[in-house]
């Protein structure tokens, strides 16, 4: 191997390790004191009720990770959003399940909690998957009610979207662990099933508390909402059990005996392994970068050997399309080219800009796997559509256009990986998150931003200078630098894969040497909805 590839991996093996290491803060939750105490209860963390629930020789992917990363720090922040979600196979069936996180602030709901909620049961709707929800939730936190409590994307939508899911057919069981508080009582009630821990789960309107106030009876939590009352009385649960890992066994049973889905049948054949080692995939990036490399190389990393079948080779050489099969699933794979080429006429054309050619082509082939039925995977490292008068007398909004207009109308399963650059009209173009990707994954060298970072920066230092000048200030030319050199510091931290992950613009920062497991873990949750739209792109310039 040649000295730059050994750079480019050491690179981004330690790219990914600085990732590890944050997640494995993350994964504590609320921290070891927190931990502590559930331990006291006699309860298990978020992530252990998971790892005892799921299938141990499956793959369980967690989605949401870095949800609030770097977040709410004036409340204390708010790890992994407050719960651990992801999607995992009981008694051999795929799911999507989400589990409140006791030891963040008892569970509470901030914003991102609720937005990380609705993502999950937007992948449980999208791909029909069965849902199974761990509560234990002291509700919504009340000092940032105003942001999760009334609007359209807020708490309340979670219960909209749990009479959605049942009336879609969609399995969903509730396990509750622990408290389950006013407005909250409703999501294991929509549920299908629901399971409780005696001495430990709760379900009411209003505590104790609240009910000596507002009617002044005294009651303890048990008799009003605990797993007797509401299984022996009430006739709200289903089920109650002494310990957790009981009401997790029943879970299990009631997955055994669902019966199999109806699937979209992607094709798929006997897998086979990438003509490249999957440890490959870490050299071929450069350290930030900064330097042009083949997506193809990258692409038979990820692919089935000899399975990648180019379209369209000669033509729009900046994006690179073709069939191809990922662990056996036939997949039409739309990437961005980074090295500098040469079109059909003799011009250089940079890698990563989107030319028009390279647009009329992209449109086209992703026409053609909708036409066949074939789930799109994009590769982005897009700078943007290419720009000046040459391109915009050829019409290049036109083209860019057609392209946008084939992502967002195409009705086959999409999945995103952000591999490096994501900016601008070309993270539309390349199916970023506006555009409904089923799953959207980010490397380690992942940037999005409306556009590149140095040019970003330059652009707003003019705007502030100039603003200053006409007030009459004097600016050095040391105030100058001084200047640029915070905006791009400010500019930079908001372009980083954790910026982007922590508002779940992705839904997790992925090994790249995973890429492929991811792709065929998500294809595999496609395939479980049938249901798939006619193809229509409506109106468009040609």
């Amino acid at each position: 191997m040649s000295n730059d590839f050994n750079k480019n991996e050491d690179a981004l093996k330690m790219a990914w390790s600085n990732v590890r290491q944050k997640l494995e803060k993350i994964e504590l939750g609320g921290g070891a004191k927190s931990i502590q105490k559930q331990k006291e209860k006699n309860k298990l963390t978020a992530r252990e009720r998971i790892a005892y629930l799921v299938d141990a020789d499956k793959p369980f992917v967690e989605i949401g990770a870095f949800a609030g990363y770097e977040m709410y720090e004036e409340h204390g922040g708010c790890p992994a959003g407050g719960t651990v979600s992801g999607i995992g196979y009981i008694s051999g069936r795929q799911c999507v399940i989400l589990a409140n996180d006791q030891t963040v602030k008892a569970g509470a709901w901030f914003p991102i909690t609720g937005k990380k909620n609705l993502r999950m049961q937007e992948i449980a709707m999208e791909n029909k998957l069965p849902i199974v929800y761990i509560v234990d939730s002291a509700g919504v936190y009340l000092p940032m009610q105003d942001e999760i409590f009334p609007d359209k994307e807020h708490f309340g939508r979670i219960f909209r979207n749990n009479a959605k899911m049942s009336a879609m057919g969609i399995t969903q069981i509730a396990v509750v662990t622990g408290a389950c508080v006013a407005g909250g009582a409703y999501l294991p009630i929509m549920s299908d099933e629901t399971i409780m821990v005696e001495g430990a789960g709760s379900i009411f309107l209003a505590g104790p508390y609240l009910v000596k106030a507002a009617i002044g009876e005294d009651i303890d939590l048990e008799t009003l909402g605990g797993a007797i009352t509401h299984t022996e009385i009430s006739g709200i649960a289903d089920y109650k059990f002494k310990t957790e890992q009981e009401c997790l066994d029943q879970v299990k049973k009631i997955f055994s005996k669902l019966g199999n889905p109806e699937t979209a049948n992607f094709n798929r054949i006997a897998p086979q392994k990438p003509s490249k080692s999957q440890g490959d995939i870490y050299g071929i990036l450069s350290e930030g970068n900064t330097k042009p490399y083949n997506m193809v190389d990258l692409i038979e990393c990820i692919v089935d050997a000899g399975s990648f079948d180019e379209f369209k080779a000669d033509y729009g050489m900046t994006i690179v399309c073709g069939y191809a099969r990922i662990d056996g699933w036939a997949v039409g794979i739309v990437a961005n080219q980074r090295l500098v080429v040469k079109n059909k006429k003799g011009e250089m054309q940079m890698g990563g800009v989107i030319y028009n050619d390279s647009a009329d082509k992209a449109a086209r082939f992703i026409m053609n796997c909708n036409q066949k039925k074939i789930p799109l995977i994009f590769l982005q490292d897009v700078t943007g559509f290419m720009v000046g008068s040459r391109s915009e007398h050829s019409g290049i909004i036109k083209d860019g256009a057609k392209l946008v207009n084939a992502v967002a109308n195409s009705v086959v399963p999409k999945i995103t990986i952000v591999v490096g650059n994501s900016y601008g009209a070309g993270n539309y173009a390349m199916c970023g998150k506006a555009y409904d990707p089923r799953f959207i994954y980010a490397w380690p060298t992942a940037k999005i931003a409306v556009m590149g970072g140095e040019q970003a920066a330059k652009t707003m230092l003019q705007i502030q200078v100039g603003a200053m000048k006409a007030k009459g200030q004097a600016v050095t030319p040391e105030q100058e630098k001084e200047i640029l050199t915070k905006i791009s510091a400010n500019y930079t931290r908001q372009t980083t894969p954790f910026y982007a992950a922590s508002r779940l613009w992705v839904d997790a920062i992925i090994d790249p040497k995973e890429t492929r497991k991811l792709i065929s873990e998500g294809i595999a949750a496609a395939n479980n909805n049938p249901d798939i739209s006619e193809f229509k792109t409506g109106v468009f310039q040609v």
